[in-house]
């Protein structure tokens, strides 16, 4: 599976987890399976659909992470088409050392279902805060330090994008 769809350049997105859950799943690569890898405190629950771009390398060696805001909830391992909106710049702290970790901000599209959204400016500034928040405290939970250190808009996602499309072209097989 490509990174995007080749007729509209969307991105593709496998859900891991959807909007509403308190679970975090993960991907197994092994077992070829998606697991639970935490569960989180009451009142904390994932805001939209979270997932990751296949065939992409992130700064911190994983895939490429996005959160899917749609009109539902979908289910881990779901197919998603996303149009960028933007990204924002982040950091965690493991420790003492400090990595890079920003978070890619798209909107669920398919051919009949085309969101009005552009950018992230298209947000309402308390959702796009709570969605910062969310990434805050979710980290803190598990002892990192996580900090958006600003945003970017739907150029500078795309521009991740590519970057990570060939930092996993560039990968040793």
């Amino acid at each position: 599976m490509t990174a995007r769809e080749p007729d509209t350049g969307r991105v593709h997105v496998v859900i891991d987890t959807p909007a509403g859950s308190r679970n975090k799943y993960k991907y197994d690569l092994q077992r070829r399976i998606f697991r639970v890898s935490r569960t989180l405190p009451d009142g904390l629950v994932f805001p939209h659909d979270f997932g990751w771009i296949p065939q992409t390398r992130a700064a911190d060696g994983d895939p490429l992470d996005i959160l899917v805001l749609s009109a539902a909830p979908t289910f881990p391992g779901c197919l998603v088409t996303a149009r960028l909106l933007g990204v924002l710049h982040a950091y965690q702290l493991e420790g003492k050392q400090r990595v890079r970790n920003d978070r890619l901000i798209g909107v669920a599209e398919t051919p009949v279902n085309v969101s009005e959204l552009k950018g992230l400016r298209s947000l309402e500034p308390l959702q796009l805060r709570s969605i910062e928040r969310f990434f805050e405290s979710y980290n803190e939970l598990m002892g990192r330090k996580f900090r958006v250190t600003g945003r970017g808009n739907q150029r500078a996602a795309e521009a991740q994008l590519e970057q990570a499309m060939t930092a996993f072209a560039e990968m040793p097989r």
